[in-house]
């Protein structure tokens, strides 16, 4: 890596905010296979869970901690003695462990929600981060909803976190409120105006409620930022959270206009994904970023001649960089005389122009009543076209 390029810190809540989504929940042993596949890909830090919430969720938390020892593994905990105990103890087994907890700073949050002063909620935080030093050095602290909180109020907060030794500060966009100059202003006024900021990392962790938690998280670590929290195939509460696939694959991309990297094996990203969707038979949108079926699929005949002059002309990135397959030509209604040549030839099929000419027809026959065309389908168009058979059916 370059000296120039700054190392973002990946930190993956998929089993912890992803997992507690709708539909997205996964026992203890979802959990652990999930978590290697993560230590596989090369996260720095597994959120495992949320240990106060459940007995499973504890557990679930202990057995990860206990088997998976490369990463640090964290524990949510909110800013209660009771919430910081549990997630110590189920944090007991882990090499490297962080206790993760948070507090709502917003005034909504605080009339409406928790219905406690600014001050009360200070104190708050001020004990509940004493108290996870006494479990790990290692300490997180988030302010929820920290974009809508008063910045006054909010540089108090993370004063007094670091202080009592933060070592991580957080300030999520909890309801994906923000846009990127916005937050990217944000956390560089909140790096200038807090006294001892130097003393800890600070974090970023979007919500997609406006589709822009890609977006924000990057325009975060250009604010100052270096650790992002994110998710796979981007799961979370209701929109979901930053996609970790979309944000390691920008930055890998575009390092002329985004001087940072990560330590993730994006070979695996596909891999990932497509356990994550096993595990909780939730399917990954067909042209999702990186990862969907479709991401590197072409049917339309223009692209496919391109593509199989030079991938680069539309591809901004190789299949295989993130696990998936090498070439997708989809043959339908859109496609072209080369795909058709080229799929045929890679079946051992090879074609003489006037039959490339009947079964390029017969394929955008098909594809009028059918959303695609399989290699059997193919093989038997050949075949009829070599037998003076020449309708599509």
């Amino acid at each position: 890596m370059s000296q120039d390029v700054t190392r973002i810190v990946v930190f993956d809540t998929t089993l912890r905010d992803g997992e507690q989504a709708p539909g997205f929940s996964m026992d203890v042993a979802a959990k652990l296979q999930m978590a290697r596949a993560l230590d596989a890909l090369g996260v720095d830090i597994i959120e495992a869970g949320f240990p106060i919430a459940s007995p499973a969720d504890s557990e679930g938390t202990r057995q990860v901690a206990a088997a998976v020892t490369r990463p640090v593994i964290a524990a949510l905990a909110r800013c209660r003695p009771q919430d910081i105990e549990e997630a110590g103890r189920a944090l007991e087994p882990a090499k490297r462990r962080r206790i993760h907890t948070f507090l709502a700073t917003s005034d909504l949050h605080l009339e409406r929600k928790l219905r406690i002063t600014r001050e009360a909620c200070l104190d708050a935080i001020v004990s509940a981060v004493r108290l996870a030093r006494q479990y790990t050095d290692d300490v997180e602290f988030s302010a929820e909803d920290a974009t809508r909180s008063d910045r006054d109020f909010l540089c108090r907060v993370v004063e007094a976190a670091i202080r009592e030794g933060a070592t991580t500060i957080n300030l999520p966009d909890t309801v994906g409120y923000t846009v990127p100059d916005e937050i990217r202003e944000f956390f560089s006024e909140i790096r200038r105006r807090v006294p001892n900021a130097d003393k800890a990392i600070f974090s970023t962790h979007c919500h997609d409620d406006l589709g822009l938690a890609v977006a924000n998280s990057i325009a975060a670590c250009e604010g100052g930022v270096r650790q992002i929290e994110c998710t796979i195939n981007g799961i979370g509460e209701r929109a979901g959270n930053a996609s970790l696939e979309e944000i390691v694959m920008a930055l890998r991309v575009r390092p002329d206009r985004f001087p940072f990297d990560t330590g993730i094996v994006s070979e695996h990203l596909f891999e990932a994904s497509q356990l994550l969707s096993r595990l909780t038979d939730e399917p990954v949108q067909s042209n999702k970023a990186i990862v969907g079926r479709n991401a590197f699929a072409h049917e339309a005949g223009i692209h496919q001649d391109g593509m199989l002059k030079d991938a680069r002309t539309y591809e901004i990135m190789r299949p295989k960089d993130v696990g998936q397959s090498a070439e997708q030509l989809i043959l339908g209604r859109h496609s072209g005389r080369h795909a058709v040549a080229r799929r045929a030839e890679q079946l051992g099929l090879a074609l003489t122009p006037d039959e490339i000419a009947e079964v390029y027809h017969a394929v955008i026959t098909m594809g009028e009543h059918r959303k695609s065309i399989g290699d059997n389908d193919l093989r038997r168009m050949v075949e009829r076209v070599r037998t003076g058979h020449t309708t599509p059916a």
